[in-house]
C-alpha cells in the first residue's frame, strides 16, 4: 500500500508542476492579486474502493477545509465505517462512526490564484461504535479432544455498545487543481491512540477512522484520497513579499 501512497504522491507532484509552469509570468510587483477564500468539501474516494475490493467492509468519509490565512486552514473529516472480520478463534462485527478536526498548514508557495498544497497537520480525532462478537471457538493447547480444530465456544452473538476511542493523528498529504475549484489529494496519516474504551470480557478490535487495533500498541496508520470542490466565499489582497535590498561592496 505504501507503494500507492508514494506513486499517487509523484502523480500530484506533477499537477501541481504542470499548472506553476503553464502560469504567466507577471510584474507582480506593480499588480495586487485577490486570493480566494473559501470552504472546500469533498469525499474521499478510497473507502468505496476498499469497500469494493475487500469483503466484509464498507465507509464513507466526507472532507472539507476552510482557509485562516495564505498558509494556514481549519480542516476535519467526518465518516463512518463498518468492519465485518474472521480471525482464528473468532467473527466479529464493529459499526460507527467518527469525526477528525484540526489544522493543516501548506507549505507550497503558489502563485498568485491558485490553492495548491504540499501540506502537513493534526487532528483530534473521536469515533463512537458497537461490535458484535458473532461467534468464537476456545484455544486449547491439549488437542486430543478436537484433533482438527478449536472446540466450539459459542455461536449465539455477543453485543457491545456505546464504546467510543480518541486519538491524535499527524497528517502529510497534497493537494492540486486539476480544474477550476475542482481539487484531487492524498494524505498519510499515523495516528496515536489517546483513550480506548474495551467491553467487558472482551477488547475492541476495530476502531472506526483508526483502523485496526493491535495487542500491547497505541499507534495506527491511515491513508485518503480525495476529490473536493472549493466553494468561493470572499477574496483578500495578499501583499507582495517584501525584498531586502542587497548592500553593495564599496
Amino acid at each position: 500500500m505504501l507503494k500507492y501512497i508514494i506513486s499517487t504522491y509523484l502523480l500530484l507532484c506533477c499537477f501541481i508542476g504542470y499548472g506553476q509552469e503553464n502560469k504567466p509570468k507577471q510584474a507582480l510587483d506593480s499588480i495586487k492579486y485577490k486570493q480566494t477564500y473559501g470552504l472546500r468539501v469533498g469525499v474521499d474516494l478510497s473507502r468505496p474502493l476498499k469497500g469494493f475490493l475487500t469483503e466484509g467492509y464498507s465507509g464513507l468519509e466526507l472532507v472539507g477545509d476552510y482557509r485562516l490565512n495564505y498558509k494556514l486552514y481549519l480542516a476535519g473529516e467526518l465518516g463512518n465505517e463498518q468492519r465485518d472480520k474472521q480471525e482464528d478463534l473468532y467473527n466479529f462485527t464493529t459499526s460507527g462512526s467518527y469525526i477528525k478536526l484540526g489544522v493543516d498548514f501548506n507549505t507550497y508557495d503558489n502563485w498568485y490564484g491558485e490553492q495548491n498544497m504540499i501540506y502537513f497537520g493534526g487532528r483530534y480525532a473521536f469515533s463512537t461504535f458497537n461490535q458484535t462478537l458473532n461467534n468464537y471457538q476456545i484455544f486449547d493447547s491439549n488437542r486430543y479432544w478436537s484433533p482438527d480444530g478449536f472446540a466450539e465456544g459459542s455461536s449465539e452473538p455477543i453485543e457491545f455498545k456505546s464504546l467510543n476511542a480518541s486519538w491524535i493523528e499527524f497528517v502529510a498529504g497534497i493537494k492540486a487543481e486539476l480544474f477550476a475549484r475542482i481539487y484531487l489529494s492524498g494524505s498519510a496519516r499515523m495516528s496515536f491512540l489517546l483513550t480506548n474504551k474495551n467491553p467487558e470480557n472482551f477488547k475492541n478490535l476495530f476502531i472506526p477512522g483508526f483502523n485496526r487495533v493491535t495487542d500491547g500498541a497505541r499507534f495506527g496508520v491511515g491513508y485518503n484520497f480525495t476529490l473536493s470542490y472549493l466553494i468561493p466565499i470572499y477574496k483578500k489582497v495578499k501583499p507582495p513579499k517584501k525584498v531586502t535590498p542587497k548592500l553593495q561592496p564599496k
